[in-house]
């Protein structure tokens, strides 16, 4: 169901909804679960399996955060980095069916608090080290978003407002704005309630246009 504070027009989430936002998980012999989830990048507690870090990244985007307008203080701020393996169909497990699964991973961002306005944190294009997991080949990783989630406290069942920037507009510079409904804040009617905001004000009803706030996302880089 549409939640009221959306045009009845609205077609789609963005691309991002479409992504697999759950991590490797040690218990999948694959370390690919393709379950979406319809709210953007989230930041999750995970066990990568057999995928591993790069110890030494080199390649640091900053990601610079600004909040316009905001309906009240966000005391609890995290952010995701979501990595793909390109190359799944050379390097990845084959399944009963014959077709080799995706591999995928979710790492989290520290943002850091600037100001009331501002938040900053640091992603790393080469943050997962490439690697032959199943004897076929090397498995090659590319990041293919990033994103921050702002709560008012961090109290279960509030809302979670989440702008995410892709990995094509963070090394273009791209500066993303998404526009939010300050009346879901702190909490909506529905728990727990997710919005990856729309890039325009005209995406949601006239009537409360008026009461929206705007996230911008923006990454400086590649960062020495």
């Amino acid at each position: 169901m549409t939640h009221p504070a959306k045009n009845i027009y609205r077609a789609a989430l963005p691309l991002l909804a479409a992504l697999s936002l759950t991590a490797c998980s040690a218990s999948e012999t694959n370390m690919s679960q393709n379950t979406s989830n319809a709210s953007g990048l989230q930041p999750v507690e995970h066990d990568r399996g057999r995928a591993r870090l790069n110890p030494t990244p080199k390649r640091a985007y900053e990601i610079v955060m600004t909040i316009e307008n905001a309906p009240g203080p966000f005391a609890k701020v995290s952010g995701g980095a979501q990595y793909d393996v390109t190359n799944e169909n050379e390097c990845g497990h084959i399944n009963s069916a014959g077709v080799a699964e995706r591999i995928t991973s979710q790492e989290d961002i520290a943002f850091t608090k600037v100001s009331d306005s501002e938040y900053r944190g640091v992603v790393y294009l080469d943050q997962m080290l490439d690697e032959d997991y199943y004897g076929r080949g090397v498995c090659h990783w590319e990041l293919t978003a990033a994103s921050a989630t702002l709560r008012a406290t961090g109290a279960d069942g509030e809302a979670m407002f989440q702008p995410a920037i892709m990995a094509d507009q963070l090394l273009r510079g791209e500066e993303v704005q998404l526009y939010f409904w300050k009346g879901a804040y702190p909490r909506d009617a529905m728990a727990n309630y997710r919005d990856s905001g729309f890039p325009t004000p005209d995406r949601y009803k006239p009537e409360i246009r008026d009461e929206l706030f705007k996230v911008t996302l923006k990454a400086q880089g590649p960062q020495p």
